[in-house]
């Protein structure tokens, strides 16, 4: 397994398995089968309301802990410094484990600098190995990692080959930050799998449209976290070690960006009241 190195020393696998929209009830099953598929790196949240699932498959796997890279999040409503190391402590229970990898504040709102504070002490406790940010952009990630003791060791943002993050990219970069890409496979949009260039050069190479994706995303340097629940494509966003693209094909997937993303705009005020009220719609506890 291929992996890069944190800006604090830790080394994590450049390719994981996401558990975005897996039911709770079918984590443990899907968690599992990647497991077996040879994934090491697997990537929940408190607001998937399935790291119990991520816990029990891993506990049950027989791999040893140390060979595990767990990612999770802290959603909204955990937001601040007593509620956040109150959730850290559950998620720790809920995964079944001593310690997390990699903790990320999930949204850039409510109190996510109470947050950080708790998770900068759950990271010089030994209860998380490296902590960051998911979805935070341009100003307010710098103000967050210039106030912060313990800077990002990775921001999670939505890339793909249509939304490269080009500007974010550059600026992680003055902190050590890696990018980690949700929905790296774009979730099949913008016409993702029809694309005569990735399929040009996907046929020249005798692979899919999804691994050309996931090559070019990790020779760049990003992290990807791919979700799948059928075990072949789990096996095959894998295979991607066994080729590598010229500087031409990675010129002309270069040329795929649009420059702005595809799924969510987080300047926008409408899905900031949705996310702000998603809890409310969306625990499984809360119906």
């Amino acid at each position: 397994m291929i992996t890069v190195t944190l800006n604090n020393g830790v080394e994590m696998p450049v390719i994981g398995y996401g558990v975005w929209q897996i039911a709770p009830e079918d984590c443990e099953k899907y968690v599992s089968e990647a497991l077996k598929a040879g994934y090491r790196s697997i990537d929940t949240a408190q607001a998937y309301y399935n790291e119990e699932g991520v816990g029990e498959a891993v506990s049950k796997s027989g791999i040893p802990r140390n060979d595990l890279f767990i990612t999770t999040k802290i959603w909204i409503t955990n937001a601040g410094d007593e509620k956040a190391a109150r959730s850290i402590n559950e998620s720790l229970r809920k995964l079944r484990t001593d310690y997390i990898d990699l903790l990320l504040i999930h949204q850039p709102f409510g109190d996510f600098y109470g947050t950080y504070r708790a998770m900068e002490k759950a990271y010089k406790a030994g209860k998380v190995r490296a902590i960051g940010l998911s979805n935070f952009y341009d100003a307010r990630f710098v103000d967050l990692a210039e106030n912060m003791d313990v800077k990002p060791a990775v921001v999670q943002l939505e890339t793909n080959v249509f939304s490269q993050q080009v500007k974010m990219r550059g600026l992680a970069k003055e902190y050590g930050t890696r990018i980690m890409a949700w929905s790296p496979l774009a979730r099949g949009m913008n016409g993702l799998f029809s694309n005569a260039t990735l399929k040009a050069i996907g046929d020249k190479y005798g692979k899919d449209i999804a691994q050309i994706c996931l090559k070019y995303l990790t020779d760049e340097g990003i992290i990807a976290i791919p979700q799948s629940t059928k075990p072949e494509r789990m096996a095959s966003n894998l295979n991607i070690d066994d080729f590598e693209l010229t500087a031409d094909e990675r010129e002309s997937i270069r040329r795929l960006d649009t420059g702005h993303p595809l799924a969510a705009d987080f300047n926008d005020p409408e899905l900031a009241k949705y996310l702000l009220g998603y809890d409310k719609q969306f625990n499984p506890t809360n119906k």
